[in-house]
């Protein structure tokens, strides 16, 4: 299979590591990433709060690329998905926007939808049981707290979520994994977002309910999809919080037997390489 990729700013920066897993647990699945030429900034976080034509017409210049290019596009940051998405549906949904668009980009717009979450993309076009053939080192001790965050949930309508209140799609994948994903009432909710700067102590605050939550659920580790998720729920996490948040395709590498797992991990703040030498050593 082939699909565009989009990888977005925070791959290329503070989330190095989601983008080397993607790139290898893809590979190993036999997915071919076609990475969209010279791809620009979708608008997260600050563009939709600022300046709607912006807001619509970052993602569509991307939208048209993977057009042109003439496949899927998977995207692996839940805002950068969010963004694409919504800048699809607007200009699926509201003639004037997609005109707008058009003559702004000089392009004509096909109305197909192209974008995809990246865990949706391998869970519903690859498959569960494509993946499971693919595991070496059965997660079998982890129990997981699957987080999915806001953005690549709401709104429900654009996203095309199996659920917003309670998703299943990394709950499945995890348990193809050979992990156990616990049951727990916070995987949707925020974790401040954007406001880790200006107002951190309320990121604190949410990030570590969260942490706490998914402990008390009883897992071991988080799992999650969004840089921007990663990034306060380990830079923000209370004094003493210990567990471990992972990107999804990081457990996959590690339940494939990929080494270099050892390597993005050393990339997080919070130390999991005494769960990830028990799992590789099994």
């Amino acid at each position: 299979m082939k699909l565009a990729y989009y990888p977005g700013c925070s791959l290329e920066a503070t989330a190095k590591e989601y983008d080397r897993s993607v790139r290898a647990v893809c590979s190993a699945l036999e997915v071919e990433l076609v990475e969209i030429p010279d791809w620009t900034c979708c608008g997260a976080t600050s563009a939709h709060a600022t300046n709607h034509r912006l807001a619509v017409g970052l993602p569509a210049l991307t939208v048209k690329q993977i057009q042109q290019m003439g496949l899927e596009c998977a995207v692996p940051c839940s805002a950068c998905f969010n963004r694409l998405k919504s800048a699809e549906h607007s200009m699926i949904n509201n003639l004037s926007v997609r005109e707008e668009m058009e003559k702004l980009l000089n392009f004509k717009y096909d109305a197909q939808p192209r974008t995809h979450d990246l865990l949706a993309a391998l869970v519903e076009k690859i498959g569960l049981p494509a993946i499971s053939k693919k595991v070496q080192k059965p997660l079998k001790d982890l129990k997981v707290a699957c987080y999915y965050g806001c953005l690549s949930v709401r709104p429900g309508e654009i996203t095309g979520i199996d659920s917003v209140e309670n998703p299943m799609q990394m709950d499945k994948l995890m348990k193809a994994l050979g992990a156990t994903p616990v049951q727990w009432s916070y995987k949707v909710d925020c974790c401040g977002a954007g406001h880790s700067v200006a107002k951190s102590a309320m990121v604190t605050s949410l990030s570590g309910k969260i942490l706490a939550k998914a402990r008390e659920a009883g897992a071991n580790a988080v799992v999650n999809s969004c840089p921007l998720c990663q990034t306060n729920l380990e830079m923000r996490r209370p004094p003493g919080e210990d567990i471990p948040v992972f990107y999804f395709t990081e457990l996959m590498g590690l339940a494939f037997g990929m080494t270099e797992v050892r390597d993005w991990c050393s990339k997080h703040l919070v130390d999991s390489s005494k769960l990830i030498n028990s799992v590789l050593a099994g």
